[in-house]
């Protein structure tokens, strides 16, 4: 189990949120445009990954690699990010922030669900009530950046519009139009500009162009040497 304390921003106020998270889901090849997922389906078919058994398809990963933290330690430089937005189940309402689906992609071409066990997963320490933002929903932007050369470089950008709408993301994964409390669910991604790499440093931002707000958050990777 894990604890997250957000600052969760509603209606022009602020008030702390704190969430022990049972269930961690990670919901996989969720493009709305069948296009565009197929250009995912090849990236990753580019470093080796095989294509999933079903579309969408729902990874599970030990609700304790969640982290708000500044730093994560990954094994080897094979690993990488995905900005995600990011659905929490609380008690009283649903909340969405933004989140990484930091992956070993060394793992990840044998084994995508265990992949997704390798690496933490870092969110935000902001949400936004879930009412607030359904009606405009499509037109949320997400938005990250890597570390190259010394300087910050655009790796992923796109409308929500790109992802399935969350609430059939919800009821396909269990039959329910409730996303359960103390569950978390990553809702998917964009592809990268230029292809799935490494860095040392991940930005993500999600971006409200109609109520002028962003949710962002960063993290360093430390790389850590495997040892034979």
């Amino acid at each position: 189990m894990a604890r997250l304390e957000f600052e969760g921003h509603a209606k022009g106020a602020v008030e702390k949120v704190a969430v022990d998270i049972k269930d961690l889901v990670i919901a996989g090849w969720t493009g709305r445009d069948v296009t565009a997922l197929n250009h995912h389906i090849e990236e990753l078919k580019a470093i080796g990954v095989q294509p999933p058994s079903r579309v969408p398809i729902y990874y599970r990963a030990a609700a304790q690699m969640l982290t708000q933290a500044d730093r994560i330690q990954v094994l080897g430089d094979d690993s990488s990010g995905e900005v995600e937005p990011v659905l929490v189940g609380a008690a009283d309402r649903l909340w969405v922030t933004v989140g990484a689906d930091h992956t070993d992609r060394k793992v990840e071409s044998y084994g995508i669900a265990v992949s997704k066990q390798m690496c933490a997963k870092p969110i935000g320490r902001v949400a936004w009530r879930f009412e607030e933002v359904e009606p405009h929903w499509d037109q949320l932007m997400l938005r990250s950046f890597v570390q190259e050369g010394g300087r910050k470089v655009l790796y992923q950008e796109g409308p929500l519009a790109k992802i399935r709408d969350p609430r059939e993301l919800i009821f396909a994964w269990k039959d329910n139009k409730r996303l359960p409390m103390g569950t978390v669910m990553f809702c998917g991604t964009m592809p990268a500009i230029g292809g799935i790499r490494s860095s040392s440093r991940f930005e993500m931002e999600l971006d409200d162009p109609v109520l002028h707000r962003k949710i962002t958050h960063a993290y360093d990777v430390e790389t850590l040497p495997i040892i034979a």
